[in-house]
């Protein structure tokens, strides 16, 4: 069930508990308390790929894009503070390409055109939004009533194998790393190219990669790793990590998940494991070889025309290439996955590992969302379906975001020492 009230509506329900007190709100609803928390809580989105969006000279981040419709993507702004989200990691993201010094060079600089543009929206929107470093920056640009924006970069292709470039970067406000994406790199192997059947985890030059991410202050990102990368990154870091977006492999076993194991492992680091709203993650979906193979042939026709999909920068194009994607979608359904799938995992890893190690990182405009929460305006159902399985709202305010932060905190305070 999506339950989703106009803000007046909301301001009224606020006024009515402010008036009447705990019992009152105590009495009332799952739903009803669940927006109430979800309005309370720093809410915290650990990964979103919006900045691919800044990149369309005619879209526009600053406007409302109403739900569903062509080209719309999952947040901007507006929507961003209508479904309650305070802050989000957006993603500084370049798909794997050779590793070459020609191959880093041109990463680096797809990757300096995004930043470009971050700094661009916050110029032009400096009323609605600004940079996040820190746990405090958000909580202050919370209280200004701005949506704190924190940069991640996914995949650490553009450092190459230059140490500066991790400074730089650093500088440009990157304060998490996610060291690989879909395929292998310098730094580690990845959890989903298997071209070389061994898993050779983290390399040399990716241990230099950690200790310095751990010098500066940033995250060390373990969603998109293979496991023994995860193992190799944890046994090194003296920092907690995070695992940005990712699920849990005991529910939908997919090698992009963390097993039990992993789990356990990232307790003892005293990390965190942001839940991914990505449909197969959630729900692995019934074998399809012909879908699959529509999906990998679309994959490899846009790598090789554009560099993959950051690559796209022709409107016309991007919505030929996304109207392929719908046609492999409709001609191959997946049965729908909804809120209650994605809690599911959250149960899992609460009854593992506590509740003080998972958040939410939805992956939105990336492939995130789900049937009953397709964008940012949705986010709220989450928060409901927590309240009706019997979470508190201490406990959902560290899943929106104290769990995220503590772990930010934490590797900021050690990197001062």
């Amino acid at each position: 069930m999506k339950i989703k009230i106009p803000s007046m509506a909301f301001l009224a329900f606020s006024l009515f508990f402010s008036r009447f007190g705990l019992q009152a709100e105590e009495e009332a609803s799952p739903a009803v308390r669940a927006l109430l928390w979800h309005e309370r809580a720093l809410t915290v989105d650990t990964h979103c790929d919006t900045p691919f969006k800044l990149l369309e000279k005619e879209w526009d981040i600053g406007q409302y894009h109403k739900t569903g419709e062509r080209g719309s993507g999952c947040q901007d702004l507006p929507r961003m503070k209508e479904g309650g989200l305070d802050a989000s990691f957006f993603a500084v993201f370049v798909s794997q390409g050779p590793r070459t010094p020609e191959g880093h060079a041109r990463a680096k600089e797809k990757a300096v055109a995004v930043l470009d543009a971050m700094d661009a929206m916050y110029k032009k929107y400096p009323r609605l939004c600004g940079l996040a470093l820190s746990p405090g920056d958000a909580r202050r640009l919370e209280k200004d009533g701005k949506r704190a924006i924190f940069i991640g970069m996914e995949n650490g292709y553009p450092i190459g194998r230059d140490p500066g470039l991790i400074d730089y970067f650093y500088q440009r406000g990157v304060r998490y790393v996610t060291l690989a994406h879909t395929a292998d790199n310098d730094i580690c192997d990845s959890a989903t190219d298997r071209k070389d059947p061994e898993d050779r985890g983290l390399s040399e030059w990716g241990r230099q990669v950690v200790r310095r991410l751990n010098e500066l202050g940033v995250i060390i990102d373990v969603s998109h790793v293979s496991d023994r990368s995860f193992f190799d990154v944890l046994a090194l870091s003296r920092a907690p990590v995070m695992a940005s977006h990712s699920c849990a492999r005991a529910l939908s076993d997919s090698p992009r998940n963390l097993s039990d194991e992993m789990l356990l492992a990232l307790k003892r680091n005293g990390g965190v494991i942001q839940l991914c709203i990505l449909n197969d993650y959630v729900k692995m979906p019934p074998a399809n070889p012909a879908r699959d193979q529509a999906y990998e042939a679309l994959h490899k026709k846009i790598d090789e025309a554009y560099g993959g999909w950051s690559g796209i920068k022709d409107k016309a194009e991007r919505d030929k290439m996304d109207a392929e994607y719908e046609a492999i979608e409709a001609r191959y359904p997946s049965p729908p996955v909804f809120v209650r799938d994605a809690v599911d995992h959250i149960d899992h890893i609460v009854k593992l590992i506590g509740i003080d190690h998972v958040g939410i990182g939805t992956d939105f405009d990336g492939g995130g969302g789900l049937a009953d929460c397709r964008d940012v305006t949705e986010l709220k159902n989450i928060t409901i379906e927590l309240a009706r399985r019997g979470y508190t709202e201490e406990q959902v305010a560290k899943i929106w975001g104290g769990n995220a932060m503590r772990v930010m905190q934490r590797v900021i305070d050690l990197a001062k020492k």
